[in-house]
């Protein structure tokens, strides 16, 4: 286990460490197959991939039983490493492209993550509903709220939900189009490394 993560999160239990490293190698077999992350970027997994999904742990608390739908996952980021950390969630991934998830599939059934389910739809024709709603860097934020926030029942339950976007860049402008209240986290704050300096996890409160 790469010590960048014991660094930022020492208090995961030996388990969840060894399901990340389970992870990371099924990612490094399967990425020879199917390639699913850049050539440039599978030395760079645990940072770059791993630890900047689990970098919404950094900013935000979820109960057991909280409900995700990941949608442009690819090869399940950032579902994947949620789903090890917070194995008393539930988590749909959902992509277009069907060997994406395939290779999810694989890396699941590698490091023994049973609170994953996969489905290979384009995001308008997805039926279900969560709690939080996923992504990582698909398109703008309007974009993206406009093509995912049907997916969260609108009925008051008193329990915080929304729309959870890892992007990075200049984001005034595209919050400013979106129009709606948002939380802006800089990672870089939470996460002290080069890789996080202009990386944000905006939350959309639905």
């Amino acid at each position: 286990m790469p010590d960048i993560i014991r660094k930022y999160f020492p208090e995961l239990d030996e388990n969840i460490l060894s399901q990340i490293e389970k992870a990371a190698a099924a990612y490094k077999e399967w990425n020879e197959k199917i390639n699913v992350i850049s050539r440039k970027d599978i030395d760079h997994l645990y940072l770059h991939h791993f630890l900047h999904s689990m970098s919404i742990l950094k900013c935000m608390s979820f109960d057991p039983g909280t409900k995700f739908i990941d949608v442009g996952t690819g090869g399940g980021f950032p579902g994947v490493p949620l789903a090890i950390c917070l194995p008393d969630c539930d988590f749909l991934l959902v992509d277009s492209i069907g060997k994406k998830l395939k290779v999810v599939e694989g890396v699941c059934e590698s490091a023994g993550i049973k609170n994953v389910k996969t489905l290979h739809s384009r995001i308008e024709q997805v039926k279900g509903q969560a709690d939080f709603i996923t992504g990582r860097a698909v398109e703008t934020l309007k974009e993206f709220y406009d093509h995912v926030h049907h997916l969260i029942p609108k009925k008051q339950t008193g329990k915080e939900k929304g729309i959870l976007y890892l992007k990075g860049g200049e984001l005034k402008e595209e919050i400013k189009e979106l129009k709606k209240p948002v939380q802006g986290y800089s990672l870089f704050q939470k996460i002290p490394e080069p890789y996080f300096e202009t990386k944000r996890l905006i939350y959309i409160p639905i």
